[in-house]
């Protein structure tokens, strides 16, 4: 397919002028760059900007980050979800300070070998923070591209990314690579929307958009449909006692590795059945009523839960469960979103 006339000038020319202020596009340091790639990963904008000023007042430098406690930097990360994400930040920063000083190596292929640092990472760090002229391929990129060059090519697929990459680096200036693959980034998320009518009459390329020209632009991208995730249904217990709620903490791998959790069994049981279970943790409930049901979607999995509210006495536990007061569960102890329909109870 023939290349489209250069893109840069027009697009740049918009970006200036309609670019979202953003602390760290004021601040674009290799490791404001890299927290806030990270967080924007499955998250918004919007909301992930209180978490990112949050962190930058905690965590200010790749040292700080390197060295946090698991439970401070999970409570940093609380509500953002995919846990994995921070987990590989910290790993990252302390290979960062072992290997390279505490600062982020201005190398594309020595970013790509820090855990949590794929192509599209690296190629935002390289780009924004050192000027490297590297890709920086996101969703919003390959969108604008399929529609640009009306390509139905499956936005999934290996070989559709390489081609796409192949366009966006024909069309990069070298002197501005960080600038263009961040407008091109923006006009995906501000323009050339995901979801319902592109803003084509706002769009700097609307006279080279050839999908535009053939109104096939709310039919691209072509997205493989993704696999039907599993149903798990979970049965919680809210157990409330004089020293507070009963919580564990998950096994070190897997979902939600070491995060905190009312208790839960990954099966449907009834009272009876969770009782024998709480017997051998000590824990002798009065049951109250009936939870309400609630749904969590992963990655992966769909979590259909259910369960009851119940009393009991504070009794000892073994490692690895606790009584939390609600100012505990607020300010020490991580609870995922999965469980942001009962967080209300857990809080009072």
């Amino acid at each position: 397919m023939s290349t489209l006339e250069p893109i840069a000038p027009a697009l740049l020319a918009w970006f200036y002028q309609n670019a979202r202020s953003l602390p760290f596009r004021q601040d674009p340091t290799p490791y404001h760059i890299w927290v806030s790639e990270i967080m924007l990963q499955q998250t918004r904008v919007a909301a992930a900007l209180e978490y990112y000023e949050r962190w930058m007042k905690e965590l200010p430098t790749i040292q700080d980050l390197a060295e946090c406690s698991e439970e401070k930097l999970h409570k940093l990360w609380e509500g953002l979800g995919y846990y994995s994400r921070v987990r590989n930040l910290q790993k990252a920063a302390r290979i960062v300070c072992e290997q390279y000083g505490g600062e982020l190596p201005a190398d594309y292929k020595k970013l790509l070998e820090l855990p949590g640092i794929g192509e599209y990472t690296a190629g935002a760090i390289g780009s924004i923070a050192f000027h490297l002229p590297v890709p920086a391929v996101d969703g919003n990129v390959l969108r604008v591209f399929s529609r640009l060059y009306n390509n139905s090519g499956d936005i999934m697929s290996p070989k559709v990314k390489k081609e796409f990459t192949e366009w966006v680096m024909e069309h990069q200036p070298p002197e501005t690579p960080g600038d263009y693959n961040e407008a091109l980034m923006e006009l995906g998320a501000l323009i050339c929307l995901p979801n319902g009518e592109p803003l084509c009459e706002q769009c700097p390329l609307a006279h080279l958009c050839r999908a535009r020209a053939a109104g096939k632009q709310m039919e691209l991208p072509v997205k493989k449909a993704a696999k039907a995730r599993r149903i798990q249904t979970v049965t919680v217990a809210l157990i409330r006692s004089e020293a507070g709620f009963l919580v564990q903490q998950r096994p070190k791998k897997g979902l939600l590795a070491g995060l905190w959790q009312p208790i839960l069994f990954e099966e449907c049981l009834t009272q009876p059945q969770v009782q024998q279970r709480l017997n051998e943790l000590g824990v002798q409930v009065e049951w109250d009523e009936p939870l309400a049901q609630a749904k969590h979607v992963f990655s992966h999995i769909e979590w259909h839960m259910f369960g009851w509210h119940a009393t009991a006495k504070a009794v000892p536990l073994p490692k690895g469960y606790t009584w939390a007061t609600p100012d505990q569960l607020t300010s020490e102890y991580t609870l995922p979103n999965a469980f942001k329909a009962y967080k209300i109870f857990l809080q009072q």
